[in-house]
């Protein structure tokens, strides 16, 4: 009966805590989630069987592992052989080792996994308990990194490297843990929240693990010690999991209080996912067993972190509020779609200022305007830290931003169709938030040239009226941002009373792979989602590339992009090869000698152009597709505006090794200097300082 009690006040209390940080809605769909019926297992994964009949099998064991994975175990040895079998078959690309260490499992543990090939296997002479099995382990460890490992866990391609990617990728990283899932494919745990009086929750539980909110790299208070990972050195440098909690519990919140108060981070990762049979190897009572450490460590966690528990979110603060208690700053981005670098420029260009606010440390969220967004996408994105806002899962942006608006520090609205119908809702909703207008390129200038060249006077009203709209975007925005020094300036005699920043594409340099003697073909890049590409192929096609195949008709042309079916039957022909969209452009980057932008109108900066010179592919472009570069013709670039001369361009740089070599120099030097991340760096810094 006394149990039955003590039970019954411990439910009371989690019920009276869902209530403050859930809501009564969160907290009735909490329960449901609990005692709903559920499958045993995930269709969308196939899980290790606990039955299958023990044949000796081999693991990795790098003599020079970047990484020791270290699994403690007491008994429960089909587990333990299911997670070995899972790491067999998954395997990881870095080099590592796993280290077992036997803590005197009362089972045949230790006679059956010397019969595993590759493994090493650590026997402890005394029971020593979790905490004190994981540090034996440490102790032998030779990688790196350490990755501690529960034995009643199924690791997922994945599971291991994108772990490592934090370490790499995230400055100051510190630990990083992975996304734990039950077997039936319901979310366990995307990080762990630890209140100002010790408690800590589990944020997700019970939820759909495919949820955007669960699917971004962030930081946490901390992570489970189930699928945990630790740079080696500083884990021994901070002297191990503290054994003041044995045998176990709470271990793993303190390891990560004490790297954060040793500078460092404490990283989720939701690319790594790990399946956790939870309970396996403590049980489920709170009141008995190991289990009943939760309580008793607690107090002793609170006692030591009295401090820093001073500096977390308050007890009963909603869970969705007491994530981002660390305080990063937070921009809300909206643009037509959810960009795709293989798409677009503009998609990479949106990707990588993403990139660079994560690494100022703003708290990034995107919404698409059709609230659309792929699998792919959401995990792209998820990975640059961004949390992507999109059906089913979040709701329209109205609904949105007056829950959220009044927390947010800025908002960045991506082109006028998109800026325009939402700038009186943001300024209403998001009043503290600095509003930003990125007009990606000035649409009106487009416009009127394609007006111009078409001699279309419908469009030219289109882009009178395009005009209008956008100017009155940059004079009510606190900044705005233009791509090329062209726009910059017209902005400046339209509007001079405005804020106009020159942010333009942002490009790493990949530099010159291949030299000229093992290239061969032409290259054009762009998709037919884009009018001036349209006409950019119709032109290549049909006047430019026969002038060069007169001369040449071994010369390639490769056409790379999105076209529809038609287009592709119709500029499929002898000497032209059709490839579509694809994933990665660096083949034809490094194995094409010329790349092609003849742009016959448009608007900025053309992100064709810097690809190419990012990989030190030289450029035969016109004049409007070189247009606010800071190229000049002969020296970083070779220019023609008719189709003679951008033939006779082709031509002669296509047999001239000595001007190719000048021309790659000088197109790498021409994207470190205007298109790097240190440039795009300085003026977001500026802007939103």
């Amino acid at each position: 009966m006394r149990w039955r009690l003590r039970r019954l006040h411990y439910l009371l209390k989690r019920v009276g805590g869902s209530v403050a940080q859930r809501g009564l809605r969160g907290t009735f769909s909490r329960v449901t989630q609990e005692l709903r019926p559920r499958a045993t297992a995930d269709a969308s994964w196939t899980l290790e069987s606990l039955d299958a009949p023990f044949i000796p099998f081999t693991v990795a064991c790098s003599e020079a592992p970047r990484v020791s994975v270290v699994i403690p175990v007491h008994g429960k040895l089909p587990y333990t052989l299911a997670c070995l079998r899972s790491i067999a078959h998954h395997g990881a690309e870095a080099a590592f080792e796993i280290i077992v260490v036997d803590d005197l499992s009362p089972d045949e543990s230790a006679t059956t996994l010397t019969q595993i090939t590759g493994l090493r296997l650590l026997s402890n002479t005394e029971n020593l308990g979790f905490i004190g099995s994981c540090n034996a382990g440490a102790a032998i460890a030779r990688g790196a990194f350490v990755l501690f490992l529960n034995n009643d866990t199924q690791v997922t391609p994945g599971w291991l490297d994108r772990l490592l990617d934090c370490f790499a990728e995230e400055s100051g990283c510190g630990i990083a843990g992975s996304r734990l899932a039950y077997p039936d494919g319901r979310l366990q745990e995307a990080g762990g929240i630890v209140y100002a009086d010790g408690e800590a929750w589990t944020y997700g539980r019970f939820e759909k693990r495919n949820d955007p909110r669960f699917l971004y790299r962030r930081d946490v208070d901390y992570v489970s010690g189930a699928a945990l990972m630790i740079d080696t050195a500083l884990f021994r440098a901070i002297g191990g999991f503290d054994t003041r909690y044995a045998p176990a519990y709470c271990e793993d919140m303190d390891l990560a209080f004490a790297v954060r108060a040793a500078g460092r981070r404490v990283i989720y990762q939701p690319a790594s996912l790990v399946v956790h049979c939870e309970g396996i190897s403590s049980g489920l009572d709170p009141f008995g067993g190991v289990k009943q450490y939760q309580l008793i460590n607690r107090a002793k966690f609170t006692e030591k972190w009295h401090d820093a528990l001073l500096r977390q979110a308050k007890p009963r603060t909603p869970v969705e509020q007491a994530i981002h208690h660390h305080g990063a700053r937070h921009i809300l981005i909206v643009d037509a779609l959810t960009p795709d670098p293989s798409r677009d420029s503009g998609s990479l260009r949106l990707v990588n200022i993403m990139r660079l606010l994560r690494e100022q440390g703003w708290r990034v969220s995107f919404m698409a305007d059709n609230r659309l967004a792929t699998e792919d996408q959401i995990g792209l994105l998820g990975r640059l830290g961004v949390h992507v806002l999109c059906k089913p899962w979040a709701p329209t942006l109205s609904t949105w931003l007056a829950r959220e608006g009044a927390g947010l520090d800025a908002v960045m609205l991506c082109r006028h169709y998109v800026a325009q119908p939402h700038m009186s809702l943001v300024r209403k909703l998001a009043p503290s938030a600095k509003i930003l207008f990125d007009t990606v390129d000035l649409h009106f200038l487009r416009e009127q040239r394609a007006a111009a060249h078409s001699n279309n006077a419908a469009l030219t009203r289109q882009a009178e009226a395009s005009r209008r709209r956008e100017l009155a975007l940059v004079r009510a925005c606190d900044a705005s941002f233009v791509v090329s020094s062209v726009e910059l300036r017209l902005l400046a005699e339209e509007v001079p009373e405005a804020r106009v920043e020159l942010l333009s594409n942002v490009h790493e340099v990949f530099g010159r792979t291949q030299g000229f003697a093992g290239r061969s073909g032409l290259v054009f890049v762009g998709g037919f989602g884009h009018p001036p590409n349209v006409d950019a192929v119709r032109w290549l096609v049909e006047e430019i590339h026969p002038r060069v195949r007169e001369q040449r008709p071994d010369i390639v042309l490769h056409l790379i992009g999105d076209m529809p079916d038609d287009a592709r039957q119709r500029f499929s022909r002898i000497g032209t090869e059709v490839h579509g969209r694809v994933d990665d452009l660096t083949p034809w980057m490094e194995n094409c000698r010329v790349a092609l932008a003849p742009l016959r109108y448009g608007a900025g900066v053309k992100g064709k152009v810097n690809m190419a010179m990012s990989h030190g592919l030289p450029v035969v472009a016109t004049s409007i597709a070189a247009e606010g570069m800071n190229l000049v013709d002969g020296q970083s670039v070779l220019l023609g505006d008719d189709a003679a001369a951008i033939a006779a361009a082709v031509l002669r740089l296509y047999d001239d090794e000595a001007l190719w070599l000048r021309l790659s120099e000088a197109g790498l030097d021409n994207v470190r200097q205007y298109f790097s991340f240190d440039a795009a760096r300085a003026v977001l810094q500026r802007v939103l300082e």
